[in-house]
């Protein structure tokens, strides 16, 4: 899965995406997703935070 490629940052800090919504921001700050893959299963993370986590990301 592409996706499951993706990392994220340790200590990326998604307060600093404000396009992301406040549900998806809160659950990634808690959980700490690893990758996008896991990101975009987290409940109340929409296919769109995902596209905005990619972009900020630089991908």
């Amino acid at each position: 899965n592409r996706l499951e490629d993706v990392r994220i940052p340790e200590n990326f800090d998604f307060d600093k995406i404000k396009s992301l919504s406040y549900e998806a921001r809160e659950k990634m700050k808690k959980i700490r997703p690893v990758t996008i893959s896991q990101a975009s299963r987290i409940s109340g993370v929409s296919p769109s935070d995902v596209s905005v986590l990619l972009i900020h990301m630089g991908r």
